[in-house]
């Protein structure tokens, strides 16, 4: 069952300069942005920084409102509700947050950021008590924690009580905006273990956005790989780790480390520069960084099709290498 659907969302930032401020372009972070999330799966999402993971994030959260196109969550397009049935809308989508040092309030006790959703959906009646216990517990943080404050915690620990946070409303989607990118190694996959385990007792469906391919393999049913604020390609973790189509993809999964010193890593290295997000080049975006380039890849721009082989494969090549 589809949850969660993006259709064709757009994001521009408009550009100013002068001593007016005139609007002299538009920044393109998101550009026709197509996807669906089923129920209980988690669809990854990669890319290099600037290509628009984060502002996918914030725009399904509505931190941004999309320049076009429409975000639909359970058969409701958020664009067309009023704003008492966005905050209604809201208890089913949370956000675990980057770096959990800013994303928690210094100044309050673990035990009062907890209660602090609560009072915002108007439940502060409850007797919260055996509630917050139990929370702060399925996280793996003892109820002492409760009365501490952010900055006596280690990142993992703050990342928990973020994660906490963000269960506590008992959402049916989590957007995790690289959750575990400001952690050390060591802590990664317990907080990677820890969302998986949430994510079969509470039934979730997650949304993983993150830089580190070898991560968002751990994690992810589906991944979507972005570039310069487009997905370029989609498939099955394993279709696109074991058999990538396009070119940028096989770059990426190139670049993951082999954690054995003997074994010869065959690297493909992209050379030139991303192009700017203010001007990206006509027809393909890869254009200029892509070796198997063709006069046709400067003219016009590949559509996200299904491969022929494989039609849950969606790639935005005009060649399936």
């Amino acid at each position: 069952m589809v949850i969660l659907e993006v259709k064709k969302l757009k994001k521009y930032f408009p550009v100013t300069g002068g001593v007016f401020l005139k609007r002299t372009g538009w920044v393109y972070a998101l550009d026709d942005v197509s996807f669906k999330l089923n129920k209980g799966e988690t669809l990854g999402i990669v890319g290099e920084s600037g290509c628009g993971k984060t502002t996918l994030a914030r725009c399904l959260m509505g931190l941004y409102d999309p320049s076009d196109g429409q975000v639909i969550i359970k058969g409701q397009v958020v664009s067309k509700l009023n704003s008492p049935q966005r905050k209604k809308l809201a208890l089913n989508l949370q956000m675990i947050f980057q770096d959990p040092f800013e994303s928690l309030d210094p100044r309050q006790t673990v035990k009062e950021i907890l209660e602090e959703k609560y009072m915002i959906h108007g439940k502060k009646n409850r007797k919260l008590g055996p509630e917050i216990n139990n929370l702060i517990e399925r996280v793996g943080l003892l109820p002492e924690a409760l009365s501490k404050f952010p900055h006596e915690f280690s990142g993992g620990q703050r990342q928990r009580i973020g994660i906490a946070r963000a269960i506590s409303m008992e959402p049916e989607i989590i957007i995790c905006d690289e959750p575990v990118s400001a952690l050390d190694v060591s802590v990664q996959s317990k907080i990677l273990n820890l969302l998986l385990t949430l994510q079969k007792t509470m039934g979730l469906t997650l949304l993983f956005i993150s830089h580190d391919l070898s991560v968002v393999k751990h994690i992810s049913d589906r991944i979507a790989v972005m570039y310069l604020s487009k997905i370029v390609e989609m498939a099955d973790a394993d279709d696109i780790y074991n058999n990538g189509l396009h070119p940028y993809t096989n770059a990426l999964i190139s670049s993951i480390p082999i954690p054995d010193p003997e074994v010869r890593q065959d690297r493909i290295v992209l050379e030139g520069e991303v192009p700017s997000v203010e001007n990206p080049p006509a027809g393909c975006r890869f254009n200029t960084r892509c070796e198997h380039v063709q006069n046709i890849c400067y003219k016009k721009e590949p559509k996200l099709l299904k491969n022929t082989k494989d039609p849950n494969h969606l790639t935005a090549c005009h060649f399936f290498f």
